[in-house]
């Protein structure tokens, strides 16, 4: 029961952070993010939000900062649009399994065209 509450709670956040993506900051500094996945402790009071972050180095670190910046604010806005007894410390890390993905795919299809 626990961990389908735990599931439930991960996608309503992952929703929720997107859409405030989208319609709710305006913070100059966030650039092109996409929420990957959204971490949830057991306890439900600590969450790590994967994201995905296009452009260079600089462009990723200004925009993890807008976002970690922006974190009281987007927990407002939880609290207010979701009816969770407790809204999660939030905690935005970037997700590199998508680079990590793609180097392999670059290697297999290497492997795969030699001679």
């Amino acid at each position: 029961m626990r961990y389908k509450r735990s599931l439930r709670v991960q996608e309503l956040l992952l929703e929720e952070i997107s859409k405030l993506l989208i319609h709710g900051l305006k913070d100059p500094r966030i650039g092109f993010v996409t929420l990957t996945r959204v971490e949830l402790s057991d306890n439900l009071k600590h969450a790590r939000v994967m994201v995905s972050i296009m452009g260079d180095i600089k462009q990723k670190e200004e925009s993890l900062t807008g976002l970690n910046s922006a974190k009281g604010f987007i927990r407002g806005q939880l609290g207010r649009s979701l009816h969770l007894r407790y809204i999660p410390e939030l905690e935005f890390k970037i997700d590199k399994s998508a680079e990590h993905v793609e180097k392999i795919t670059k290697i297999l299809s290497e492997l795969h065209h030699e001679p």
